[in-house]
């Protein structure tokens, strides 16, 4: 089997929720960090790979991706049959589902969470200021698509349905933002269902060695 490769820090949102589907696949890779600081990011070699000057980058042998999700789609098909095996799905039916919750997840959960964790958990850290507008605009936002989330998981234990699948683990990196670094937990915890099916899929080894990777970051 060939080299898999990830580029980019696990603080990233975007190379964590990729390195969890790695895992879950339990496929074999490598982690090389990618010093944003640096802007190690707009370095030419690195734009080769990927073009925007973002992260994640991903190589599988001769293969070069970028986007998060399109990667953990490519992953869970290449590598079918080890590890997870129903992580995208086992029929048309259960992939149509993953993939409808999985668009939810990148079009409506995506841009006001993101925010919320850039204005609420990075901002401070990068001693930017705060948008208070900005915050409070993303937090009405979250709270609908949340709502909607709510009932969906009063009727399944998962969002595609009763397995754990890729639409769930989409959501875990923004959500561990939310939840441990920043002053709004209460907007899951308050939600009974969403509360419930945030410590199921936060619980997975998957996603604990993750964190452990984001306490224990990569030198670059």
């Amino acid at each position: 089997m060939g080299s898999v490769n990830v580029y980019g820090p696990t603080l990233s949102t975007a190379v964590s929720r990729v390195l969890a589907c790695l895992i879950e696949k339990e496929v074999q890779f490598q982690l090389i960090n990618v010093d944003m600081s640096k802007e190690h990011h707009k370095k030419p070699d690195f734009l080769k790979i990927q073009p925007f000057g973002q992260v994640p980058a991903f190589q599988d042998e001769n293969i070069f991706l970028f986007e998060s999700r399109a990667i953990c789609r490519y992953v869970t098909e290449k590598y079918a049959e080890q590890g997870n095996k129903a992580l995208y799905g086992t029929n048309l039916l259960e992939r149509a589902s993953i993939d409808q919750w999985l668009e939810a997840e990148g079009q409506s959960f995506n841009p006001p969470s993101s925010t919320l964790v850039f204005q609420l958990a990075f901002a401070p850290r990068m001693k930017l200021k705060q948008d208070p507008a900005v915050i409070a605009q993303s937090e009405e936002k979250l709270g609908k698509v949340l709502d909607v989330y709510e009932r969906r998981l009063g009727e399944s234990k998962f969002l595609a349905g009763d397995e754990f699948t890729l639409a769930d683990l989409s959501h875990l990196p923004n959500t561990q933002y939310l939840v441990h670094n920043t002053d709004r937990s209460e907007m899951f915890a308050s939600r009974k269902n969403v509360s419930r099916w945030w410590e199921e899929i936060s619980g997975r080894a998957s996603w604990k060695k993750v964190v452990e990777m984001q306490k224990n970051p990569t030198p670059a």
